[in-house]
């Protein structure tokens, strides 16, 4: 009978708060999107742009850094990625501090390293757990993406309370002082074994397989849709519902408090019943979300309760998605397949924010357009999934065109 191995909690619990940390500074940008445009003068556009562009850096940038992680090690590269963070929040606390939109674009570019924690979490906690118990692990790490709703409720808060740069310096603080307590403290899981081979055939290895593909095309939905909703809700609020930044940057933290509750949920679930089912009942919920929320319901309660349950059906998605992962990658191969999956899932909220602000119809201040598309792609999405996919699969190298489905 397979059993954790020893030591497993905690270091699920450093990688958690290394993920938290990150998290919280790479949507740093988002909980301010609407003082950033009163203060600079921004179209729609353009504050679609700076909220995009740590999610689109940091989605690319997780390929590179899942592979380096089978190499390297969790420890390693949590400090690396912690550490490399905090730079680009002083920078954006330069910009914001001169009101340049340009130099706010631009440091926000690099703020994305910190959105590559994700690609380090997965393979670093699933060899410390048996495959019967990876759902749960996945899931537990997953919750770090909670550091989403610590920015939208603190951010905004710590501005009003201590300042501007003052809140970004503490938000680096915080940075360095969990990448020195995962220095010292964090292990490497007894049966993990460093892959040295080079990473461009490690990642031409992980591209050829199939599974790799079909959780990055479900990924992109359930994630990306927390991503660009835990981004873009701050704007959305304030433009349809007429909400101050502290209320708009509240209703954000529920959101994701709510999706991060579930996403360990999600990962249990298909421990126990398969994550087809999972993934499924998340996409279905999303189709119909999607549409509600369209129908623009009345603000508190109507409203509220239709984004959390948009909200809680991301978060289920995410954890089954990640709980499929864990049990159909081969296992030297789950860094570099974690790569490429949390990219696809990083790239699926980074555009939907720039097709929301492009398409923004402020006369009747409807975002019909990104909502109906949302919809669409979720009902392919399940479609695809109830058609082709196998609730479970035992890890194999499976080429991209095999029939095995």
């Amino acid at each position: 009978m397979e059993t954790v191995s020893k030591g497993a909690t905690k270091n699920l619990v450093l990688a958690t708060a290394a993920s938290l940390t990150a998290f919280w500074a790479w949507t740093i940008i988002a909980p301010l999107s609407a003082a950033y445009t009163q203060q600079m003068d921004l179209t729609t556009s353009q504050t679609s742009i700076v909220v995009a562009m740590p999610v689109f850096v940091g989605s690319l940038a997780r390929i590179v850094v899942g592979s380096l992680t089978d190499r390297f090690g969790g420890r390693i590269m949590f400090t690396v990625v912690l550490l490399s963070t905090v730079p680009s929040v002083l920078l954006v606390a330069l910009a914001g501090s001169l009101q340049s939109y340009p130099l706010l674009v631009v440091f926000a570019f690099f703020l994305g390293v910190a959105g590559t924690v994700f690609a380090v979490g997965i393979p670093f906690v699933s060899p410390w757990y048996p495959k019967s118990r990876r759902g749960f692990a996945t899931g537990v790490f997953g919750a770090g993406m909670g550091g989403t709703a610590l920015s939208a409720f603190l951010t905004p808060r710590l501005v009003a309370w201590i300042g501007y740069f003052p809140t970004h310096l503490l938000v680096a603080a915080l940075l360095v002082a969990v990448a020195v307590v995962i220095w010292f403290t964090m292990e490497e899981a007894p049966s993990w074994e460093a892959n040295r081979n080079p990473v461009i055939p490690k990642l031409k290895a992980a591209a050829k397989l199939r599974i790799t593909w079909e959780m990055c095309f479900l990924y992109a939905v359930v994630f990306g849709g927390f991503v660009s909703f835990s981004n873009y809700l701050p704007t959305y609020l304030k433009d349809v519902y007429e909400m101050d930044p502290t209320g708009a940057g509240t209703r954000t933290a529920g959101f994701a408090l709510a999706a991060v509750l579930l996403r360990p949920v999600g990962g249990i679930l298909a421990d126990k019943i398969g994550p087809k089912p999972v993934v499924l009942f998340s996409l279905g919920a999303v189709v119909v979300l999607a549409f509600v929320v369209n129908m623009r319901p009345g603000a508190e309660i109507p409203a509220g309760l239709t984004f959390l349950a948009m909200a809680a059906a991301l978060g289920l998605g995410t954890g089954g998605v990640f709980a499929w992962v864990g049990i159909s990658a081969p296992p030297e191969r789950v860094g570099s397949v974690t790569g490429i999956v949390s990219a696809a899932g990083g790239l699926g909220g980074y555009f939907p924010p720039l097709v929301m602000g492009a398409t923004y119809n402020a006369e009747d201040k409807s975002y019909a357009i990104g909502l109906l598309l949302l919809a669409a792609t979720a009902l392919v999405a399940f479609a695809y999934t109830t058609t082709f996919m196998k609730g479970r699969r035992k890890p194999a190298e499976e080429p991209a065109g095999s029939g095995a489905g």
